[in-house]
């Protein structure tokens, strides 16, 4: 039978350990250096000769103390270290976040303008660039995010798609408009693929995972953030992933019927400063 100074240490142990996970999650995880995951694909039918390095950078969620102007800052430095061939901002700059304060624009679109690639930094919006964002909200139309954007020469895929070419192979880099604000959604993924002119291949950039079952096989990778790797994970569990498909989209590299989808864990937090067992990271993709 468990004594008295038993209970009160075994209790008093399970405390500080409760604590300590609590300590870890807001003080510590959230606010490492982002660790840097890799995942190289050859995607069917990719050209051969196209090699492209993707450096994707989602869901920054702009907050102070967790996500000031100045981490933003050596995010960006850090994602020019790694010499991709385009930098791809995946949506969510905007704070999302019920404690803390909000980071001027100004501010963090100063701290992303030394980002730099040979075939250029490309962005969409995530769903917290509209809620987030009471003209756009109002309006129906892109506000604050794509003012900061406009002022340093970022193009935003709003259901759009470019050509572009490297080593004298094209693609094509398409992006669609947010798939759950304002209302139901802008995106217009079909609308976004008849851009397409020829039979290059397609990278396809979707803030939400949700959107895949539905990406044809033309497209050679699809590209998410938004569920923050679940942002709390606990043996390899999580219990909120903000998708209709649970966990089936929540994290990684995932190939359904041949088709792939890369979901980044993200950089920041929302509702609550906390990430558990999903650290920061910035995402890199290895094509062909």
């Amino acid at each position: 039978m468990l004594s008295r100074r038993g209970f009160i240490k075994t209790f008093g142990g399970f405390v500080v350990a409760v604590l300590s996970t609590v300590a870890y999650g807001i003080g510590i995880e959230p606010r490492g250096r982002p660790r840097v995951v890799s995942h190289r694909i050859v995607p069917p039918g990719w050209p051969e000769g196209l090699r492209l390095r993707l450096v994707l950078i989602s869901d920054i969620h702009a907050c102070d103390p967790y996500m000031p102007a100045s981490r933003v800052a050596e995010i960006a430095h850090q994602a020019n270290g790694i010499g991709g061939d385009m930098i791809l901002l995946l949506g969510d700059f905007l704070s999302g976040m019920e404690l803390g304060s909000l980071v001027p624009p100004e501010a963090w679109g100063e701290a992303l303008r030394p980002l730099q690639a040979p075939l250029g930094v490309h962005a969409i919006l995530g769903n917290h660039d509209w809620l987030d964002d009471r003209r756009a909200m109002q309006t129906g139309r892109p506000g604050v995010v794509k003012d900061v954007l406009d002022r340093l020469g970022v193009p935003l895929y709003e259901n759009r798609a470019v050509r572009l070419e490297k080593d004298g192979h094209a693609f094509w880099l398409a992006g669609l408009a947010d798939q759950l604000l304002p209302a139901r959604g802008l995106d217009d993924l079909a609308g976004t693929l008849a851009r397409v002119t020829d039979e290059a291949p397609v990278i396809l950039m979707a803030h939400e995972p949700d959107v895949f079952p539905t990406v044809p096989a033309r497209v050679a990778v699809t590209l998410s953030g938004h569920t923050h790797g679940g942002q709390i994970r606990l043996f390899g569990y999580s219990p909120f992933v903000p998708s209709r498909f649970g966990s089936r989209y929540v994290y990684g590299h995932i190939v359904e019927e041949g088709r792939h989808l890369v979901v980044s864990g993200g950089l920041g937090t929302s509702a609550i400063p906390v990430r558990l067992g999903s650290p920061p990271e910035i995402t890199v993709v290895e094509l062909g």
